[in-house]
């Protein structure tokens, strides 16, 4: 069980307390921005090592398993090259408690560093990412294990077995390495998630579902609203003010700014998937339906953006799974994935008449399909080549090219509506190629529209869900996502 001790302030932001702890000379602080969701902390404190610690500490509860991310970064040059910032989880807040540490040097040095028992020595494991900007610390049974990047490579890692009580303090703090000259760090997308548990059933048992916005010219996350339920696939709509996201087989809207959450009515299709698509003009909705009159398999329907009781069908019966993914800007084509003679298939299909043509032939998976803004390429991804990688062809299925080359695999090309830019969610070598799973630690990444290497834009805790729709704001400078946590 946790033990208190020592003076404690209210805590900032979602953290319960902050304090110094150990025997600090020169008393801490720490502040929170709402607006931006900052957080400033200032600490002294001779050092964190040997058999004891000081410090100052932003701490909140957490039981069982955890993953604590956050960029984190100095301000000024500092008084001394050994001053530490970075995540840290305690069994009491006792200055020789038992801990572990994710630790940033003010050198660049980075560490899993770690005390076994109260009152034992400090040991650490060293990574060779220097001066990195995101940080994360996880717990999965008695394994911890510290991730760092600077922004937009990916994650290094290092990891420690350590017998830790269940119920921990975790938090941000500062420690200066000098007990009478004061250090201040930032930290900002500050995010505790508690993670799928390993009893839980894929598919079957949910975590809940946090509604973000990035902001790429700042880099900053906002969390919109936080639901116990599984939410997916956020789309902007044209004017700029609502976001459409999908919910146990329902689609709901999100007023941006009364934030008010309304059910978008579509009839008789109350199983749909997570790939709806609106016309650039914002006046009709496409969907995927899992019709019963169908035999259960998806089927792609429209509607009128303001709902219907009728949502008119457009893919014919019988024919297999159809998984929706783009429209054309003058609402003559629908893209969408196929379950055809075997195999899933890119096609497009004519609204008015239901006619098909099939644009990918690959025993292999092709899918997320998208026009580009101009409409002179569709986006997709492909294992054809042995990791899930974005390519692009043109309308009529020629001049099919890879554009991205690297381990991760890359799922649902998303391209801005300027037609600089490209974003996918990039899952790591451990998930199969042919799978986006939920619960999973994952990326968002961005390339040129001609290609090239992507560059990470946000760490995220998620997957099937996340950006499985057109993901952009109007003006191109936001990106909506969701990403999970119990």
């Amino acid at each position: 069980m946790a033990t208190l001790a020592g003076s404690a302030q209210s805590g900032p932001g979602i953290f319960d307390r902050n304090q110094d702890i150990g025997g600090v000379q020169v008393p801490g602080s720490a502040e929170y921005e709402a607006e931006t969701g900052t957080y400033r902390i200032t600490g002294a404190g001779a050092n964190m090592w040997f058999g004891s610690d000081s410090f100052h500490y932003a701490w909140t509860s957490v039981n069982g398993d955890f993953i604590l991310r956050a960029e984190m970064a100095f301000e000024g040059e500092g008084a001394d090259p050994h001053r530490k910032i970075g995540w840290m989880v305690r069994e009491s807040l006792r200055p020789d408690a038992a801990h572990a540490n994710a630790c940033v040097h003010g050198d660049g040095t980075t560490a899993l560093q770690y005390r076994a028992a109260t009152g034992a020595e400090t040991l650490e494991n060293p990574l060779e990412t220097r001066a990195p900007d995101v940080v994360q610390l996880e717990r999965r049974g008695d394994t911890l294990t510290l991730s760092v990047a600077r922004m937009g490579e990916p994650f290094e890692s290092v990891s420690q077995v350590l017998s830790l009580d269940p119920e921990l303090f975790a938090g941000l703090y500062v420690c200066s390495h000098n007990p009478g000259v004061p250090e201040t760090a930032t930290f900002r997308n500050v995010r505790i998630i508690k993670p799928e548990s390993p009893q839980d059933t894929p598919y079957r048992d949910y975590l809940g579902s946090r509604l973000e916005v990035l902001d790429l010219k700042t880099g900053l996350r906002k969390v919109l609203f936080y639901s116990a339920h599984s939410i997916q696939a956020p789309n902007w709509t044209p004017d700029g003010k609502t976001l459409i996201y999908n919910s146990n087989g329902y689609l709901y809207t999100y007023d941006l700014e009364s934030g008010r959450i309304g059910v978008l009515n579509t009839g008789f299709a109350d199983s749909n998937n997570n790939d709806h698509v609106l016309l650039p003009d914002g006046s009709r909705i496409a969907i995927s339906h899992h019709n019963p009159d169908d035999g259960g398999v998806s089927s792609i329907y429209h509607l009128p953006i303001e709902g219907s009781d009728h949502p008119e069908k457009v893919t014919g019966e019988g024919l297999g799974a159809s998984y929706l993914h783009g429209w054309s800007a003058d609402g003559q084509t629908m893209l969408f994935t196929g379950n055809r003679n075997g195999q899933y298939d890119i096609y497009a299909v004519d609204v008015a008449s239901g006619k098909e043509t099939q644009l990918t032939n690959q025993e292999t998976l092709d899918d997320g399909s998208e026009y580009s803004p101009d409409g002179q390429w569709i986006y997709f991804n492909s294992n054809r080549t042995g990791t899930m990688q974005i390519w692009r062809m043109r309308p009529d299925g020629s001049e099919q090219t890879q554009l991205t080359h690297d381990r991760f695999n890359d799922w649902f090309p998303h391209v801005s509506p300027d037609g600089k830019q490209v974003v996918m969610i990039s899952f790591p070598t451990s998930v199969p190629s042919g799978d986006h799973p939920f619960y999973k630690h994952c990326m968002l990444r961005i390339m040129p529209y001609e290609g090239g290497q992507p560059v990470a834009i946000a760490y995220v805790y998620g997957g099937q869900g996340t950006i499985n729709v057109p993901s952009w704001s109007p003006d191109s400078r936001y990106i909506a996502f969701v990403t999970n946590s119990d």
